[in-house]
C-alpha cells in the first residue's frame, strides 16, 4: 500500500516542532491577501498605488537585508547550541549589525525623502516615514526569529510569523470596517504587525540568550554578503513589475494597482511554495551534508515536481479568469487581459524552479554561484525591461525573461557541481544545521 504522495513523503522529513512555521507562514501569506485586497477597498487610485509602490519596496529592502540577517544568525546560534555555548554575544553583535543597517537606511531615507516620496509614493512624504518604520519592524522581528531558529524554539518561531500575519489581517480589516481612507493608516500596518509580533515573543528570547565566549565579527560574517546579495536580486526580481512601473509609467495609478493584483494573485503557488519550503530546504542539506547523493538527486527531482503542479493549479485559473477575480476581490481596474496573467504565472513557475535550485547549491555550499544566477537574471530583467512595447507587456514579460535565465543559470550551475559532487565523492562542507528559517519564499 502506498504510504502518501509526494506532499506527503516530503511533509516526514520536517524536524519536530516545525508544523507550526508552516502554519505561521500560511497566516502571514494569506496577510498579504487580505491587507491589499483591504487597501484595494479603501483607498482611490493613487493612494492605493503609492501603498501598493511602497508594499514592493518594502518587501525587497526588508527580505533582501534582514533575511540573510536571520539566516546566518539563526547558523551561529545552532551551532553555539550543539557545542554548549551561551549565545548572547551572538545576540549583541547580530543586533548592532542590524541596528547600523537600519541607521544606515533611514539616514538615507531621511536625505531623499522628497525625491523617494515624488519617485514611488505620489509626493507623499508621510509614507517615506511609514516606509522607514516597516523598515525598522521588520529588521527586528527578523533578528528575533534569527535567535528562536537557532534556539530550535520553533514553536515560538511558528508563533512570531502568525502573530506577523494575523496583526496584519486584524488591523487592515479593522481599519475597513472603520471606514478609514488615509494610505498612511494602510501603510503603518506593515510596521505595527512585525514590530508587535517582535514583542510578543520577546521572553524566549531573552530566556535562551545566555551568557557565552565572545564571538568574532567573522564569525557571524560567514557567506552573509552573498546571501545579501542574492536576496536583494531575488525580491528585487519577484517585486520589479510594480516598481518598474513607477519609472515607466508613474502617473498610471490605474494600471500600477492592476499589475500589482495580478502580480499578487498569480504568486498564489509561491505563497504555498513558500508554506513547504523550510521542509524542502532541510531535506536537501541532510542529504547533501550526509553525502547521499542519490537521496539529493530525489528530493530535488521530487520538490520540481511539486513546483511544476503547483506552477500548472496556480496558473490556468489566473490566466482564464485573472481580470475578473483581481477586480472583485482587489478592486482593480479592468486594463489587462490573459497575455499578462500568462506572463505573472509563467515567471512565477521559473522563479520558483530558480529559488529551489539555488536552495540546493546552498545546501553544497556553493553560494558564489547562486548569486552568479541571480545576478545573470537580473541583467536579462532589466535588459527585457528596456525592449519597445507598452509598459505593461515590458515590464510582465521582463520578470519572466528575468526569472527564466535565473533558473537555466542555476540548473546549469547545478549539474556541473552534483557532476564533480557525484565523480569525485567530494564530502560538502558542514556549514551549519538546517533550519526552518533557510530562504523562505513571500508574497
Amino acid at each position: 500500500m502506498s504510504s502518501g504522495g509526494p506532499l506527503a513523503k516530503l511533509m516526514r522529513v520536517i524536524p519536530p516542532g516545525t508544523h507550526l512555521v508552516i502554519g505561521g507562514t500560511v497566516v502571514l501569506g494569506a496577510a498579504s491577501y487580505i491587507q491589499i485586497a483591504a487597501a484595494g477597498h479603501a483607498l482611490s487610485s493613487d493612494p492605493r498605488a503609492a501603498v501598493a509602490e511602497l508594499w514592493s519596496l518594502a518587501m525587497t529592502v526588508s527580505l533582501g537585508l534582514f533575511f540573510p540577517v536571520e539566516q546566518e544568525l539563526t547558523r551561529v546560534v545552532a551551532a553555539r547550541v550543539v557545542r554548549g555555548e551561551g549565545v548572547a554575544p551572538v545576540l549583541r553583535r547580530a543586533a548592532v549589525l542590524t541596528v547600523g543597517l537600519l541607521a544606515v537606511l533611514c539616514g538615507a531615507l531621511a536625505v531623499a525623502a522628497r525625491p523617494v516620496a515624488d519617485q514611488f509614493f505620489k509626493g507623499d512624504l508621510g509614507l517615506v516615514w511609514a516606509f522607514g518604520a516597516t523598515l525598522v519592524g521588520m529588521g527586528l522581528v527578523y533578528l528575533s526569529r534569527g535567535v528562536l531558529a537557532g534556539l530550535g524554539l520553533f514553536d515560538s518561531y511558528g508563533r512570531s510569523l502568525a502573530y506577523d500575519g494575523a496583526l496584519r489581517i486584524v488591523l487592515a480589516l479593522g481599519l475597513l470596517a472603520a471606514g478609514v481612507h488615509e494610505a498612511i493608516a494602510y501603510a503603518l500596518v506593515l510596521a505595527a504587525a512585525p514590530l508587535l509580533a517582535t514583542v510578543f515573543t520577546l521572553r524566549p528570547v531573552v530566556r535562551g540568550c545566555h551568557a557565552g565566549p565572545p564571538m568574532a565579527w567573522s564569525e557571524l560574517f560567514q557567506n552573509m554578503t552573498l546571501l545579501m546579495g542574492a536576496c536583494v536580486l531575488a525580491q528585487g526580481m519577484a517585486n520589479a513589475p510594480v516598481l518598474a512601473l513607477a519609472l515607466l509609467a508613474p502617473s498610471d495609478s490605474d494600471l500600477t494597482n492592476a499589475v500589482l493584483s495580478a502580480a499578487v494573485l498569480c504568486r498564489i503557488p509561491l505563497f504555498i511554495f513558500g508554506s513547504l519550503q523550510p521542509t524542502l530546504m532541510t531535506g536537501l542539506s541532510t542529504a547533501a551534508t550526509a553525502g547521499d547523493r542519490s537521496g539529493f538527486r530525489r528530493m530535488l527531482l521530487r520538490t520540481c515536481g511539486v513546483i511544476t503542479v503547483l506552477g500548472l493549479l496556480g496558473g490556468v485559473p489566473s490566466v482564464l479568469f485573472g481580470s475578473w477575480l483581481i477586480h472583485v476581490f482587489f478592486k482593480a481596474p479592468n486594463v489587462l487581459h490573459f497575455l499578462d496573467f500568462f506572463w505573472f504565472a509563467a515567471g512565477t513557475m521559473c522563479y520558483m524552479l530558480a529559488l529551489i535550485l539555488g536552495q540546493a547549491l546552498m545546501a553544497m555550499d556553493r553560494h558564489r554561484l547562486q548569486l552568479l544566477g541571480w545576478i545573470v537574471g537580473t541583467a536579462a530583467l532589466v535588459g527585457a525591461t528596456f525592449i519597445p512595447g507598452a509598459a505593461a507587456t515590458r515590464v510582465e514579460f521582463a520578470y519572466f525573461a528575468g526569472s527564466a535565465v535565473t533558473a537555466a543559470v542555476l540548473l546549469v550551475s547545478l549539474w556541473r557541481v552534483s557532476g564533480h559532487w557525484i565523480a569525485t565523492g567530494e564530502a560538502v562542507p558542514r556549514v551549519g544545521e538546517p533550519n526552518p528559517s533557510a530562504t523562505r519564499a513571500t508574497l
